[in-house]
Formats: structure tokens, C-alpha cells, sequence
């Protein structure tokens, strides 16, 4: 009987470390295809749009069916959810978007890959949380990292590109950390499935808001590319890697699930020399590996 209970576990791993992988491998090209999209004149609001309205019909679906199946919720529930909402898929992604017009693929996710430290971060200052000296090794490992990347990117570009689009990526960094330490109670009532669901919906309605607010409907008339790119985003970079994320901390765990995870900015790099044309040197794969220690330290018990 031990036996069977031990191959079901090891199944059971064997399945959560496999969707994290997965959601670490779709996450990773987002950013590339972002850059692939922006050669064509779309720029970062109309590109996000595309993004959450060809995701919106499956976490609708999701949404509704969680909605059913679970409690109702509270006006207080909806207000957390609105602003964890504009927090995570809406104020993170157009940040993030905004900054990739000025750096590299890679450089934009070791950045974004900062945010297990400023949650860390948010704990000590706001939520009485104390500093290991753990801790605070993993955060200056983590910028350390980054450092070295901004070498490497001022070497390819202007310092004042750089500076602009590092600041809005880290401002995006910033965000999804906020939407990170807010969403853990609301995570326990909901289910991991059902918030996500509900926070990208309200975080699509936003961006729509935005984008109308904004342009007129004609801009949505793009190069075929385009939509394509959109597309392309919607599913293989935001439904799946959301879904099989939450597969996959059910399955491992948070901590565990995010220490697959650090594969994603070496798999950007890859990706960002293999299908944008972006050198690789020794100071980006010198800060990818600071930031991949940091992230170790910090998501360690």
C-alpha cells in the first residue's frame, strides 16, 4: 500500500513540476512577442487589448463556472478584486508593454523577474513582516544581477532608452509584487482558479476602458501580424501559463511552484537571440545568474 501511495505522489510531482515548467515556458514569450508585434506600428494599449480580448471568452468561462460552483461575494470582496485586478494583469502588463519599446526581451524579464524580492520588500515595510539576512542577501544578489544586464543593454542602445524602459518595467515589477502580497487571502477563500479567473476579467474591462479612452475603434484595424501576434499572446502567454500556474501550485505548492519558475528569464534570453536578433554577453548571462540566486534565496523556507 506505501508503494502505491508513494508512485501517486510521484506522479503527482512528476504532473505539478511539468505545469510549472510549462507556465515558466509560456511566460517567457511574452515578452517576445511583443516585440515581434511592435515592428508593425501597434502600440502598447492596443497590443494589450488584443491581448486580454482574445484571453477574455476563457477566463469568462472559467469565471462564470467558479461563480456557480462557488459562494457568492461580498461588496468588499469586488472592491479587492478590482484593485488587485488593475494591480497584476492590467497596471503590471501596460507598465511591462510601455517598457519593452525601449530594452531588450531579456533585460525587461530579469527585471520583472524582481518580484519575489519586492514582496519581500512590501512584507518588512508594510505588512510587519522582519528582514533575514537571508533576505537581504537574495535582494542584493538580485540587483547586482540587474546591474550587470544594464550593462550589457547600454552597450546595444542609448543610456536614456535604457533608463526609461528599466524604470517601467521595474515600475511593472512593482506592481505585480503589490498584486502578489494582496491576493494570498483572497486566494485561500476563492481558489487560486476562480480568482485569477475573476482578476483577469476585471483587468480586461479595464484595459478596454483605457484602450477606448484612448483611440478610436478604427485602431483596432491592424496589419494581419498583428492579431495574429495578439493571439498568439492571449493563448500561449497569458491563458495557459495562468492556468497551469495554478495547476501547478496545487499541485507543488507556492514555493516550490515559483522555483521552476526561474527558468523563465534564461528562456527569454534564448528566445530574445534565437528569434529577435539580441546578443548574448557575458554581463547579461552574469546577471542572469545573480538574479536566478536571489530568486533561490528568496523563495527558500
Amino acid at each position: 500500500m506505501s508503494s502505491f501511495v508513494r508512485l501517486v505522489l510521484e506522479k503527482s510531482n512528476a504532473l505539478g513540476v511539468g505545469l510549472a515548467l510549462l507556465a515558466a515556458f509560456g511566460f517567457s514569450l511574452k515578452a517576445i512577442f511583443v516585440k515581434l508585434a511592435y515592428p508593425y506600428g501597434v502600440d502598447a494599449i492596443t497590443l494589450l487589448a488584443l491581448r486580454m480580448g482574445f484571453s477574455l471568452p476563457f477566463f469568462l468561462w472559467v469565471g462564470l463556472a467558479g461563480q456557480r460552483a462557488g459562494g457568492s461575494l461580498a461588496r468588499g470582496d469586488w472592491a479587492r478584486l478590482f484593485v488587485l485586478g488593475c494591480l497584476g494583469y492590467y497596471g503590471a502588463s501596460i507598465l511591462d508593454f510601455w517598457g519593452l519599446q525601449y530594452i531588450s526581451a531579456g533585460l525587461e524579464r530579469l527585471i520583472l523577474f524582481t518580484y519575489p524580492t519586492l514582496t519581500i520588500l512590501i512584507g518588512v515595510f508594510f505588512q510587519g513582516r522582519t528582514f533575514t539576512r537571508r533576505e537581504g542577501l537574495a535582494v542584493a544578489l538580485c540587483y547586482a544581477g540587474i546591474g550587470l544586464a544594464f550593462v550589457h543593454d547600454l552597450a546595444q542602445g542609448d543610456m536614456r532608452s535604457v533608463l526609461i524602459g528599466g524604470g517601467l518595467v521595474f515600475a511593472s515589477s512593482v506592481s505585480y509584487a503589490l498584486y502578489i502580497s494582496g491576493s494570498a487571502s483572497m486566494i485561500a477563500r476563492l481558489g487560486a482558479m476562480r480568482f485569477s479567473a475573476l482578476a483577469t476579467l476585471i483587468s480586461s474591462a479595464v484595459t478596454l476602458l483605457h484602450f477606448l479612452a484612448a483611440h478610436p475603434l478604427t485602431a483596432f484595424v491592424q496589419p494581419l501580424p498583428v492579431y495574429g501576434w495578439g493571439l498568439a499572446m492571449a493563448i500561449f502567454a497569458t491563458v495557459i501559463p495562468v492556468f497551469a500556474q495554478s495547476a501547478a501550485i496545487r499541485q507543488l505548492g507556492p514555493g516550490s511552484a515559483s522555483l521552476f519558475g526561474m527558468v523563465g528569464p534564461i528562456l527569454t534570453i534564448g528566445f530574445g537571440w534565437w528569434l529577435l536578433g539580441e546578443g548574448i554577453s557575458a554581463a547579461q548571462i552574469g546577471g542572469a545568474l545573480l538574479v536566478l540566486a536571489g530568486i533561490l534565496l528568496a523563495s527558500r523556507r
